[in-house]
C-alpha cells in the first residue's frame, strides 16, 4: 500500500463517521477539523498536493469518498499546512 492510498482510507473512514452526521455541513466540518487537529502537516500537504493533481481522488482501486472531498475542497486553505515564520 501506498502513502496515498493510505492516507485516502484513513480520510475515507473519517468520512464514514461524519457522514452519518444529521447536518451535512456539520459532518463537512467535522471531517475538516479532526484531519486539521488529528493529521501531521506533511500527511494533510500530501493528500491535498495529490488531490490537486488528481481532482477524482483515485488511487489504483481506492477512491476518495464524495463527502472527503467535498471536506476538503471547502476546508482546503485552512488544511494547508502554512509555512512557519522565520
Amino acid at each position: 500500500m501506498t502513502n496515498i492510498e493510505h492516507l485516502i482510507r484513513l480520510a475515507n473512514r473519517i468520512g464514514h463517521f461524519f457522514e452519518a452526521m444529521p447536518d451535512r455541513a456539520s459532518g463537512l466540518d467535522g471531517i475538516a477539523d479532526h484531519i486539521h487537529r488529528f493529521w501531521e502537516p506533511r500527511m494533510r500537504r500530501a493528500l491535498l498536493d495529490y488531490l490537486e493533481a488528481h481532482p477524482e481522488g483515485r488511487w489504483g482501486d481506492t477512491t476518495l469518498s464524495d463527502i472527503c472531498r467535498e471536506a476538503i475542497a471547502l476546508h482546503r486553505n485552512r488544511l494547508y499546512p502554512q509555512a512557519r515564520p522565520a
